[in-house]
């Protein structure tokens, strides 16, 4: 069984930071890319940011320059680095690892429960 555990979420003002976790832990024979998703209220979940194994990261076009993603492959734990939020930053944020729970057999996605981050102008 696998889990993946965010952290960090909270409320902040505009301009403000906030840094958020995800553990993965359980029957994990490797992980290839994680990331993070955000799921605004009537809106489709999107991707935010996501990073390789080998540190190759892709961030979507609102968020550059603001966030930064990042990843301890010893603690199967990944970062998301948040600065100068915005309202429209507003949404339960996702984890999404695509790992292996043994050798030979394929990658598979996993999701944590969701972090709630609310941006007040």
């Amino acid at each position: 069984q696998v889990q993946l555990v965010e952290s960090g979420g909270g409320l902040v003002q505009a301009g403000g930071s906030l840094r958020l976790s995800c553990a993965a832990s359980g029957s994990i024979f490797s992980i290839n890319a994680m990331g993070w998703y955000r799921q605004a209220p009537g809106k489709q979940r999107e991707l935010v940011a996501i990073i390789t194994s080998g540190g190759i990261t892709v961030y979507a076009d609102s968020v550059k320059g603001r966030f930064t993603i990042s990843r301890d492959n010893a603690k199967n734990t990944v970062y998301l680095q948040m600065n100068n939020l915005k309202p429209e930053d507003t949404a339960v944020y996702y984890c999404k690892g695509e790992l292996k729970t043994g050798w030979g057999i394929r990658p598979n996605d996993y999701w944590g429960q969701g972090t709630q981050v609310t941006v007040s102008s």
